[in-house]
């Protein structure tokens, strides 16, 4: 962790940091890059499904968070408003690319899922570098709007309330694709998955995010 982000309470609050990074320490922004780069990585994923594409994403959201810091005044959770700036690049994004997605298209498909009355048996044990890219490669599988509820509520820990704010999304939506989203990884994983494997953005990607972001950063001056 970042000497800097020790205080005698502890970890640097957001508001903290933002409030000296306002004053003029914007150094300290490469705190909130690696504070975020995890979370920002999976929704992007969750959304883009396309692994340069969200790095260049993240690298966007954060400029246009840097630039617009003055203007956030904590009227909402920071990590909420930082998402919602990515997931808005993302979307932009997926319009570019001429694809159709609607995450707030409350027509859901009439889909059936047949579950076994009997519990199903986990996975073989496998070597952690497989069993890592078989949780990776089903959670990328799943269809966007289910894909990204399933990110944001099972593996970064998203309230309901949080998540229907940031998809746009009713509340009986959230619960509804998130059910379907976990029926679909127990047919493609035989009911096995461990959130701690997925889409994790290693170390060295985010020290390169954050030299990245912060040599933009030093660069609008």
């Amino acid at each position: 962790m970042n000497k800097q982000e020790i205080s005698p309470e502890g970890v640097i609050s957001d508001q903290e940091v933002i409030g000296r990074i306002l004053k003029g320490e914007k150094e300290l922004y490469a705190i909130v890059v690696r504070r975020y780069n995890q979370r920002l990585y999976r929704i992007g994923m969750s959304i883009l499904n396309d692994d340069p594409e969200v790095e260049d994403a993240m690298q966007v959201a954060y400029i246009n968070a840097y630039e617009n810091l003055g203007k956030f005044a904590f009227k909402s959770s920071f990590p909420t408003w930082l998402t919602r700036i990515l997931i808005n690049e993302c979307l932009l994004r997926l319009k570019k690319r001429g694809k159709a997605i609607l995450l707030n298209d409350d027509n859901m498909e009439n889909m059936m899922y047949q579950r076994s009355g009997e519990p199903q048996t986990p996975i073989a044990k496998v070597l952690n570098t497989e069993l890592n890219t078989i949780l990776e490669e089903a959670v990328r599988k799943l269809p966007e709007k289910y894909r990204a509820v399933f990110v944001m509520r099972e593996i970064e820990n998203m309230n309901v309330a949080e998540t229907q704010a940031l998809l746009d999304i009713s509340e009986v939506n959230v619960k509804v694709r998130l059910n379907r989203a976990k029926a679909m990884l127990r047919e493609e994983l035989a009911g096995y998955y461990k959130k701690e494997d997925i889409l994790h953005f290693h170390l060295v990607r985010c020290d390169k995010m954050i030299d990245a972001v912060m040599r933009k950063i030093y660069a609008l001056d």
